[in-house]
């Protein structure tokens, strides 16, 4: 009875111990009479006792790669380190157990000789300003050289990339001189807009002034035109009015001795007399020299 007891036992062992649950993002491969048999994916599975083994477990989720710097050789012979970072996932997994051994070493190998073949085609400057080109191409090279092994290359990137020190010291020095040459243009343009912002406010002080003194002249021709139209109009109104009053002889002969005493002040050079203002500057002369005899025969009686 006992031994029934542990036969059963054991049997349960045994069952329980061929039941298996496969996770989530995983796979099994199951070998059968060490021939591939089954892909269990995600839930419960039951294999056969000593005729089934489970070859491989498989992760499915992506992965990421980070192999150790390469040696490599650019066109102008130039020899710098790169390391890379490779995100793969595997996407069949019977290939990925069956189509290759060590498929971690495959792909850095790979890696490591599609980066030299790039990277010899171009040169030093070229290959630091070009890191998404080398990471596409790499990809594309990557992936369909994988794809046999049911790998898939989602992503490539170039990590780092390390040129000789002396390498990286001339190009220190070179940016250095670019920074300083940017500065010199950008300082002489600022001069340059200086002057130019000087000159044209230069300019426009000039063209302000010159028509500033323009506009002063033109209002003081103005000016004195109309003075002058108003002199003559008053003049020209005091005749008017003198004609309409009809002026006596007596009167007319003082107005003419006036304008010749204005005339005799001394500033003109020539004095032309009209014949009867002479006669009339006679008859005062004798006037006043009667009246002076008359004074000194007065102080003599005395």
């Amino acid at each position: 009875m006992i031994f029934v007891y542990i036969i059963i036992a054991v049997i349960l062992l045994i069952v329980i111990a061929n039941i298996k649950i496969v996770p989530q993002a995983h796979s099994y491969i199951v070998e059968r009479f060490g021939g591939y048999n089954a892909t269990w994916g995600v839930g419960l599975h039951i294999k056969i006792p000593f005729v089934d083994r489970i070859a491989s477990k498989v992760n499915l989720k992506e992965h990421v790669v980070d192999f150790p710097p390469q040696p490599v050789i650019t066109k102008d012979n130039v020899t710098m380190q790169i390391d890379t970072v490779v995100y793969y996932q595997i996407t069949d997994p019977k290939l990925y157990t069956y189509g290759v051994e060590r498929p971690m070493m495959a792909i850095e190998n790979l890696t490591a000789t599609t980066l030299r073949n790039i990277i010899g085609d171009l040169e030093l400057d070229e290959t630091l300003t070009s890191r998404d080109t080398v990471n596409t191409k790499m990809r594309a090279i990557l992936d369909e050289a994988t794809d046999p092994w049911g790998i898939k290359i989602n992503r490539v990137e170039l990590k780092n990339i390390m040129p000789p020190a002396e390498i990286q010291d001339a190009m220190e020095r070179q940016m250095k001189a670019e920074r300083e040459r940017r500065e010199s243009i950008l300082r002489a343009e600022g001069e340059k807009k200086s002057a130019i912002l000087r000159a044209e406010g230069e300019k426009e002080s000039a063209i302000l002034r010159a028509e500033a003194k323009k506009q002063a002249a033109i209002r003081e021709a103005e000016g004195e035109a109309e003075a002058i139209v108003k002199v003559k109009t008053a003049v020209a109104e005091g005749i008017k009015k003198i004609n309409e009053a009809k002026p006596t002889e007596e009167y007319l002969t003082v107005k003419a001795l006036e304008s010749f005493e204005k005339a005799a002040d001394g500033k003109a050079t020539k004095i032309i007399v009209p014949s009867n203002i002479q006669g009339l500057a006679g008859l005062a002369a004798s006037l006043k020299g009667i009246v002076e005899s008359d004074k000194s025969d007065i102080n003599n009686k005395k």
